[in-house]
């Protein structure tokens, strides 16, 4: 073994279809270390099909800890044990010669496992397909200055906006909760002014998609939030539960 090289024993969950069983199967690989946990499965693959065997299922896209979809527990943590980042850019230099790796999809009522480690995350475009949009009529793009936007709002708007939508956050949850990514979306929009005239049914809408897909509660144990490879703060779900209240009395006609 050179010293750029490691020895990992893999322990990858195999399952061909949503309702069949599936287990934990093992393999052994030598990778280098510079090596990205997908590109380390990419060569797991590369073997397995010269073997004629099937190759391991899995989901990714841009590899740059962007699009969300390289959704893996590694060692029971979503996206590894490095905070704030996504699986993609975890590499192997942050495991030791012998590790052993426990390979997993998200695990949660509302992400079926579809295959090996690809689950359907449908739920969360469906979420947002309630109401995580602007339905107004913007126009062309405007000059900068032409809507006052405060520079604390238009910040917050944007660190709720970071949120990638991988499920990191149901997946951590023991209730599998989806409040972390339905709050930063409601929040990305509640805080600036083209967000406001849809104010109160986004988040009535948003909430009741959740609820009949299967998500559970929060009971704010704060683990979506160590979980989360941008760092999304729960204060956006209490800020997500005002509006929320704040749209139960303005449909009740009560004055907020």
């Amino acid at each position: 073994m050179s010293a750029d090289n490691i020895n990992l024993k893999l322990k990858i969950w195999r399952q061909k279809g949503p309702k069949t069983p599936g287990g934990f199967v093992d393999y052994d690989i030598n990778v280098s270390t510079d090596a990205s946990i997908l590109e380390m499965l990419d060569e797991l693959n590369d073997s397995l099909e010269r073997k004629g065997e099937e190759p391991i299922a899995l989901e990714s896209d841009c590899r740059e800890g962007i699009c969300g979809t390289c959704d893996l527990v590694i060692n029971g943590q979503p996206h590894g044990p490095v905070p704030k980042i996504a699986t993609c850019q975890l590499h192997m230099r942050h495991f030791n010669d012998g590790d052993t790796l426990w390979i997993e999809p998200f695990r949660a009522k509302a992400f079926p496992v579809l295959k090996d480690l690809i689950v359907d995350r449908s739920g969360l475009d469906k979420i947002m397909e309630a109401g995580g949009y602007v339905s107004i009529n913007t126009g062309g793009v405007p000059d900068a200055n032409d809507i006052a936007i405060p520079k604390d709002a238009a910040a917050m708007a944007m660190d709720a906006a970071e949120c990638i939508g991988c499920g990191a956050c149901v997946a951590v949850c023991k209730n599998a909760s989806a409040m972390l990514f339905m709050s930063a979306k409601v929040a990305q929009y509640s805080y600036l002014p083209q967000g406001q005239p849809e104010r109160f049914k986004r988040v009535e809408a948003m909430v009741a998609a959740m609820d009949e897909l299967g998500f559970g509660s929060c009971t704010n144990t704060y683990a979506c939030e160590a979980e989360c490879p941008k760092g999304i703060s729960v204060t956006n779900i209490a800020r997500m539960n005002k509006e929320y209240i704040a749209a139960k009395f303005k449909s009740n006609n009560v004055e907020v």
